[in-house]
């Protein structure tokens, strides 16, 4: 079980899989999804999408990583943040909880995720932060994944 934060460019890791925190249409967004997107190339990833979309909020599904030094993107649609009163708590976890277990189906050793619904969704970070490292820390106590949760900007590190 190994289990860290860090700051760095998802698309720069070297794992796995990396999780795109994704639109439940499965089609390019903004944020981290368009950095996803744009790293894997576009057309690619968004023919390789269509087959597999539309999900619904909480599920994940898996593509190639096309050209992005991952062998997997791992996508999973987050809750758009309206007032923590609407289920966005279990639905967050399933983001994790669905795309650890499909990581571990497909035999990846190492994902990293990015800080779901915490961007453009508006979910508070520092109630983002405590859900994943719960869903990714409980997830790990039967497994031998490498999990790393990858923030981008300062603002997320220091609710860390």
């Amino acid at each position: 079980m190994s289990f860290e934060i860090i700051r760095n460019d998802i698309t720069k890791m070297r794992v796995d899989a990396i999780v795109n925190a994704a639109n439940t249409a499965l089609q390019m967004g903004g944020g981290v999804c368009g950095a996803i997107f744009k790293a894997a190339g576009a057309d690619n990833l968004q023919k390789a999408c269509n087959e597999l979309g539309p999900i619904k909020t909480g599920e994940a599904v898996i593509t190639s990583g096309f050209e992005l030094p991952a062998k997997y993107i791992i996508h999973t649609a987050g809750p758009v943040y309206k007032d923590g009163k609407h289920n966005e708590v279990e639905l967050l976890r399933a983001c994790y909880i669905n795309s650890l277990a499909f990581a571990q189906e497909t035999g990846c050793e190492s994902i990293a995720f990015p800080l779901i619904s915490s961007g453009i969704y508006g979910y508070p970070k520092a109630e983002a932060l405590a859900i994943a490292t719960a869903s990714i820390t409980s997830f790990l106590s039967n497994s031998d994944m490498h999990v790393y949760l990858v923030v981008f900007d300062q603002a997320a590190v220091t609710v860390s």
